[in-house]
C-alpha cells in the first residue's frame, strides 16, 4: 500500500493550492479518508476528512477555506486550500482515520511572503 500526497509548494498568504492524494495497492472506496498536517515538534493534526459517500468534516482551522473531495473510481482524494495563512505551513499527508495505512512522505506546503 502506498499513499502519495502531492501538489504542495510555496505560496503567498491569501493564495491557493490543491493537494492530491493517490492510493495504490488498496481499494479505499469504502474508507473514510482524511488529510493531516504536521509541523516539526507538534503532533499530526487531522485537517479534514471525507466519508465514502462524500460527507465532509473539517477542523475549525480549515472551515470555510479548505474543501476535501474524492473520486472513488480513481482511488484519489484532493484538498483545495484557499485563503492560505502562514500557520497553514506544514507537511500534509493523506490517510484513513480509521484504517491507518503506512504513511507516505507527505507534501510540503509553505505559506510565506
Amino acid at each position: 500500500v502506498q499513499l502519495q500526497a502531492s501538489g504542495g509548494g510555496l505560496v503567498q498568504p491569501g493564495g491557493s493550492l490543491t493537494l492530491s492524494c493517490t492510493v495504490s495497492g488498496r481499494d479505499v472506496r469504502a474508507y473514510v479518508m482524511g488529510w493531516y498536517r504536521q509541523v516539526p515538534g507538534k503532533q499530526r493534526e487531522l485537517v479534514a476528512y471525507i466519508s465514502n459517500d462524500g460527507v465532509t468534516v473539517y477542523a475549525d482551522s480549515a472551515k470555510g477555506r479548505f474543501t476535501v473531495s474524492r473520486d472513488n473510481a480513481k482511488n484519489m482524494m484532493w484538498l483545495q486550500m484557499n485563503s492560505l495563512r502562514p500557520e497553514d505551513t506544514a507537511v500534509y499527508y493523506c490517510n484513513s482515520p480509521r484504517y491507518v495505512m503506512p504513511w507516505g512522505q507527505g507534501t510540503q506546503v509553505t505559506v510565506s511572503s
